[in-house]
This record gives structure tokens, C-alpha cells and sequence, in this order.
């Protein structure tokens, strides 16, 4: 390997926060204030009207499917309105 090659701490911490700041502007709201295509756990909990018990229940048992990124869960809106609507099994 050759020391032009080689990948130092600052390299690391660098690239990891370029990727958080992407992940957090694929979150939020875009500029145009449509609204968001994922949702946090709490943010979820509120719009079905359910404790923190019962959505981990919905995610063990594969009723709705979600992401993790870090120790942060992200769901869908889409998948979220189809549960709301009886779609998802």
C-alpha cells in the first residue's frame, strides 16, 4: 500500500459528515414545503395515535417496514398511509 493510499482519521470524519449532512437533507422538508417522505418514530407514533410498544410490535411482526440510521428509525409516509388505509399486511 502506498501512503498516497491511505485513509487517516480526518479522511474518515470528513466523509462521515458530507453523509450526514446528505441523509438530513433527504429528511427534512424540501425547499418547496411538500411534505416529508419519512418520518421519525415519534412523528409516527403521533399520527397513528399509538404508544412506543405497539409501533415496535408493527415493526417486529413486518406490519411496517422501516430504516434505520444510527440509533434513529425513519418509516415511510406512503407505507404509513397504506396501514392507515388497511393496505399492508
Amino acid at each position: 500500500m502506498q501512503a498516497s493510499e491511505l485513509i487517516t482519521k480526518g479522511d474518515l470524519n470528513e466523509f462521515k459528515s458530507e453523509l450526514l449532512t446528505e441523509i438530513k437533507k433527504l429528511v427534512q422538508l424540501d425547499d418547496q414545503g411538500q411534505s416529508k417522505k419519512w418520518l421519525k418514530s415519534n412523528e409516527v407514533r403521533k399520527l397513528l395515535k399509538i404508544s412506543p410498544g405497539t409501533l415496535q410490535n408493527l415493526r417486529i411482526n413486518g406490519t411496517l417496514s422501516y430504516t434505520r440510521i444510527g440509533s434513529i428509525m425513519y418509516y415511510k409516509l406512503d407505507d404509513i398511509n397504506k396501514l392507515l388505509e388497511g393496505g399492508l399486511q
